[in-house]
């Protein structure tokens, strides 16, 4: 099955780009594209192996929907995407797709970002369709408009 690949180039460093991306997950991700929405408090990668993906809502209710398989800072993270096709968490790590984030510096003091999700077969029935949902003008190219804008401004 085919990926999810974009391609940016940022007028920041590398570090700043990879603390952006990471540590500041939760001042830029689409509070809609959580399972808090409104009332999410916070959305985080810890940025370490093994560092869980969670979501924190309500009076502390966590959520996590992911785990961090590779991370070199400030030049690669890799984490397990365990959100199923249905938009639920998946606690099987066999049934996640993976995220890859590579952050290398390029010319004129500029950083180039160059994301991928791949692994879509590994959500089984409806990863197909998922993949087209997440590959749309509403999935990847809007979650990361946003990270684009914020770490710009």
């Amino acid at each position: 099955m085919a990926s999810i690949k974009r391609v940016f180039q940022l007028e920041l460093s590398p570090d700043e780009v990879f603390h952006k991306f990471i540590n500041e997950l939760g001042i830029w991700w689409p509070r809609e594209y959580s399972w808090s929405q409104e009332k999410l408090q916070n959305i985080n990668i810890e940025a370490r192996k093994n560092g869980l993906c969670t979501e924190t809502g309500p009076h502390g209710f966590r959520s996590d929907w992911g785990r961090v398989t590779e991370i070199d800072i400030p030049h690669s993270i890799v984490f397990k995407w365990q959100i199923s096709p249905q938009r639920v968490p998946e606690p099987d790590p066999s049934k996640a797709s993976t995220v890859s984030i590579q952050i290398e510096e390029g010319k004129s003091g500029s950083t180039n970002l160059f994301f991928e999700h791949r692994d879509f077969e590994n959500h089984g029935e409806g990863a197909e369709e998922y993949m087209q949902a997440m590959d749309s003008e509403m999935g990847w190219d809007y979650i990361l408009a946003l990270f684009l804008k914020y770490a710009t401004k």
